[in-house]
């Protein structure tokens, strides 16, 4: 697999955001704005539909995939992150728990994003509360996940998980 090429006209968030590129899948993006905790950084407004999951692309549902088309594709993972992308309003917030500052990397927890992942890694965002692998919060225990905002359509589909579980050691308790 090759990095992919840019479709869009760069820079696509000329006001907000600088991409800073280095060797090969070692880009990110910085921010060029200084904002409050949970303010709004950018609206999602270039994104189209991906027929399938791609390292690239964002999950905005079940089953449902969008590339974002635009320089938004380089904010990177971390366990610690700056921003939120909530799918279900198509915008990406700065993180509730601390302001962005002007040349801040900005990050978000795809995890937040992403039931499964079609690429998982070994995360090595720095952070104090690296989680190691990321793979998706499908993988991901319920405790760990509570520390972290999630989309709506992860919560539900965690809910999910967890309703299963419960019923099959329910079921596993009366066999026995």
């Amino acid at each position: 697999m090759s990095e992919f090429i840019p479709t869009w006209n760069q820079p696509s968030h000329p006001e907000s955001l600088q991409v800073v590129k280095g060797a090969p899948y070692a880009a990110c993006a910085r921010s060029l704005v200084a904002l409050p905790a949970g303010a709004l950084f950018s609206k999602i407004t270039t994104a189209i539909p991906a027929p399938q999951k791609t390292y690239t692309s964002v999950q905005t549902g079940p089953g449902l995939n969008i590339e974002l088309c635009s320089d938004l594709v380089y904010c990177n993972h971390s366990c610690s992150p700056s921003l939120e992308f909530d799918m279900s309003t198509f915008e990406v917030r700065v993180a509730r728990d601390r302001p962005l500052a002007v040349g801040d990397e900005l990050t978000f927890f795809y995890p937040s994003t992403e039931w499964d992942m079609v690429q998982p890694f070994n995360c090595k965002c720095g952070s104090q509360n690296c989680l190691g692998v990321i793979a998706g919060s499908q993988d991901m225990s319920a405790t760990v996940l509570s520390q972290y905002w999630l989309n709506p359509h992860v919560r539900e589909l965690l809910a999910g998980k967890t309703t299963m579980a419960t019923e099959s050691s329910e079921e596993i308790s009366i066999k026995a």
